[in-house]
């Protein structure tokens, strides 16, 4: 079992990293990091002593004073190799470098002469480094006007904001959970490489992002239609988009019903994308779900009955909560990384109808058991 430490684990690909990481107790123990240790030796000291592989991702992205970004994202780097020499570490190491090196900002700058300190302190030591140059990242959860253009814009658009784009340009992106993997897979091989460029899985114009991010509002926000995904690009837009989305006050969103001396009738779901329906009954105080998704759009629709269904986002701890009766029947849709379940509060049987976007696969459930 490896012991990994992860400098910047609140941050967005940190939070992100770390989630992923606690899913595979089997092969990782994480070792706690907080961002005081920089400024206390004894600190960082017990913190490097402790890890097999440090994954370097504490950085400073955006301020009013490029000098103080450059600044202090090299002393970070300085502090951490002086700790590597203090307690003769030869961990592992994964320093998170940025495309940016090679253009005309102290951001990139400083982020090519941290790769390099490390660089000569595994040669003087013979020790393991991976300095990963990764593009631009998205994902859910990260912090408008700060991590990305994506969280920007996501932010924007959910809330009846108008973007403006100062240049159409081009942008290589790759999705957190993608850059995760990707580094998970060299933490697991422990094969080592200074100069590791990691490939981007997307590249579209800024327009483009935008014209998408509005389509999904239209579509989806405002009309509870799922759109047509046609690729991985589009399907890790749109669940990064309905993290962004007030989701407290969004569901529970209620269907139209239709009523004649038949009885009822009324329209579930419109889908421009595949996937699966299903449905259950579920006796009186029983509760189904406790887990959550990294990537499967899910909707959960109450038909009959009365229920409580109950979201959290992984890390946190306020709960969302929101009560649906077939007397007035309604949805409420799962983003990924919020654990959610359903009970039934009534005193009759439940009827609830369940659709996802993908077939179960039992080789790759992507069902994480985690209690609300």
């Amino acid at each position: 079992m490896k012991k990994i430490g992860i400098t910047g684990q609140e941050g967005f690909i940190g939070k992100h990293l770390y989630n992923t990481l606690s899913l595979q107790k089997e092969a990782f123990e994480l070792v706690p990091f907080s961002k005081e240790y920089f400024g206390n030796n004894q600190q960082l000291d017990a913190f490097v002593s402790q890890c097999d592989v440090i994954v370097h991702l504490a950085a400073m992205n955006r301020h009013e004073s490029q000098e103080y970004i450059y600044e202090t994202n090299v002393n970070l780097v300085r502090s951490l190799i002086a700790a590597f020499e203090r307690t003769q570490s030869k961990c592992h190491v994964l320093f998170s470098s940025s495309s940016q090196e090679e253009k005309e900002n102290r951001y990139g700058q400083s982020k090519k002469e941290g790769r390099q300190l490390l660089a000569h302190w595994a040669e003087r030591n013979n020790a393991p480094l991976t300095g990963m140059i990764i593009p631009n990242v998205f994902g859910p959860f990260g912090k408008p006007f700060y991590n990305s253009v994506v969280a920007t814009f996501c932010h924007q658009v959910a809330r009846n904001e108008s973007p403006q784009i100062h240049v159409d340009g081009n942008i290589k992106l790759i999705y957190v959970g993608e850059l995760v993997e990707e580094i998970i897979k060299k933490i697991r091989t422990g094969i080592f490489e200074p100069d590791c460029v990691v490939p981007h899985t997307a590249e579209v114009n800024v327009s483009q992002i935008l014209e998408l991010l509005e389509g999904f509002k239209a579509t989806y926000q405002e009309n509870g239609t799922i759109p047509d995904l046609k690729n991985r690009f589009e399907l890790d837009l749109f669940n990064t988009y309905r993290c962004y989305m007030d989701i407290q006050n969004h569901f529970p969103v209620h269907f139209t019903q239709h009523a004649d001396p038949r009885g009822t009738f009324v329209e579930l779901i419109r889908l421009n994308t595949g996937g699966q329906v299903s449905f259950s009954t579920t006796v009186p105080g029983v509760t189904r779900g406790n887990h959550f998704h990294t990537r499967k759009i899910e909707r959960f629709a109450v038909i009959k009955g009365n229920a409580l269904i109950q979201l959290r986002k992984i890390g946190t701890t306020e709960v969302l909560e929101f009560r649906v009766s077939g007397d007035q029947p309604g949805y409420v849709d799962m983003p990924v990384w919020y654990t959610h379940n359903i009970k039934n509060i009534g005193e009759d049987d439940l009827y609830t109808v369940f659709w996802i976007n993908e077939f179960y696969n039992p080789e790759d459930p992507d069902t994480f058991f985690e209690n609300v």
